[in-house]
């Protein structure tokens, strides 16, 4: 039974000797959206992102390389604030944009001939703005008197973080492959220009907006 169960792994893992040569240089285009509406509350957050990149092996299944690629986003918000005889709405949308720079080590492993699973290590650089557009209503429904106004903000910020994603990695033939990155384990640290603020970020796990899905040319040997 235990020879049954091993000869099953071995067959599930493939264990192929196939491995990616030292020297060989590849170019791949990711891209990635996400889009979530919240029910209960009527805000939103949409996302999307397109990060070339170029990678070089230096070592059998194991490769540098950097990404460059531009980033958007759109968070829509609504809060409700009540007082004794009136009441505000207030809508906020944030719109952050961004050139990404990304250093990345990229480690395969086999698992067929065509099919590598890998994990890569990356160190996102971030430098960008976010426009918030703020709408506020009042209302005062027992003395009638009711006024809107609305005004828009611009904040530069720059980021640097650090990430580990998981991939799947396909091989079509020996120059086109299609891989995907499932999961984002990382941390960010943003810091605004305009009065000097910082945001740490941490992200851990599974999520829609650290999936992406790409095609990668290789200029095998």
């Amino acid at each position: 039974m235990k020879k049954l169960l091993l000869a099953g792994v071995v067959a599930f893992f493939g264990l192929s000797s196939a491995q990616i040569n030292k020297g060989t240089v590849y170019v791949s285009g990711q891209a990635g959206y996400f889009k979530n509406n919240y029910k209960n509350t009527g805000d939103s957050k949409e996302e999307f992102k397109v990060i070339p990149s170029v990678g070089v092996f230096i070592a059998p299944n194991l490769a540098v390389g950097a990404g460059i690629g531009y980033t958007n986003g759109k968070e829509i918000s609504r809060e409700f604030f009540y007082y004794n005889s009136a009441f505000s709405v207030e809508d906020v949308t944030a719109k952050p944009s961004a050139f990404v720079v990304a250093p990345f080590v990229r480690k395969y492993w086999t698992l067929t001939d065509k099919l590598y699973i890998f994990g890569q290590l990356e160190v996102p650089m971030k430098f960008g703005k976010t426009r918030y557009d703020l709408e506020s209503s009042y209302v005062d429904y027992q003395n009638g008197y009711s006024f809107q106004e609305s005004f828009s903000v611009e904040e530069k910020y720059t980021s640097i973080g650090v990430n580990i994603k998981p991939g799947l990695d396909y091989f079509l033939n020996k120059n086109w492959t299609i891989e995907a990155t499932i999961g984002e384990f990382g941390y960010e640290n943003l810091k605004y220009k305009n009065g000097g603020k910082s945001i740490n970020k941490y992200d851990f796990g599974l999520n829609f907006s650290s999936v992406t899905f790409g095609v990668k040319y290789i200029f095998a040997k």
